[in-house]
């Protein structure tokens, strides 16, 4: 399968539209992970004074409004480099990190982890814990690969 050298055109190469996105797609990753980190924490035991549903509310909205940011951003930085992205192992290793990341939440919110806040919830919120921090290191890699 070939890909066109760009869906956008000049994008890449703009002096600030490209670097506005990875600001954005920088933005969006932190407001996801922060988020997260907080839930994930509460779900090992951390700061149990703050209730559960509310915290999960407040921080599930975070989530998903950086999940949000981070996708449209990084859709259109694809788009822009298309062809280079799709050779390359980096970029490759972090878009099959981000669907094992998409496995391990559909099956922690199927098996009811939060409900639960058992040793399985525990594993599943510090595997996803560690696949960020590598998301994040393949995001950072893919410059210099």
């Amino acid at each position: 399968m070939t890909f066109p050298p760009t869906l956008l055109p000049g994008l890449a190469s703009h002096p600030w539209a490209y670097p506005a996105l990875e600001i954005v797609h920088i933005i969006g990753v932190g407001l996801l992970l922060g988020n997260l980190t907080l839930l994930e924490l509460r779900v090992w035991g951390l700061g149990r004074a703050l209730p559960l549903p509310s915290l999960a509310r407040m921080t599930l909205t975070l989530v998903l409004a950086g999940a949000t940011l981070a996708v449209a951003s990084g859709l259109l930085m694809f788009a822009s480099q298309s062809a280079d992205l799709i050779s390359n192992r980096v970029f490759l290793a972090k878009m099959g990190l981000l669907l094992l990341l998409g496995c391990n939440a559909a099956l922690f919110h199927a098996r009811r982890g939060l409900a639960r806040l058992d040793a399985i919830a525990r594993a599943q919120t510090a595997l996803s814990l560690g696949l960020w921090i590598l998301v994040i290191v393949c995001g950072r890699w893919i410059a210099y690969s």
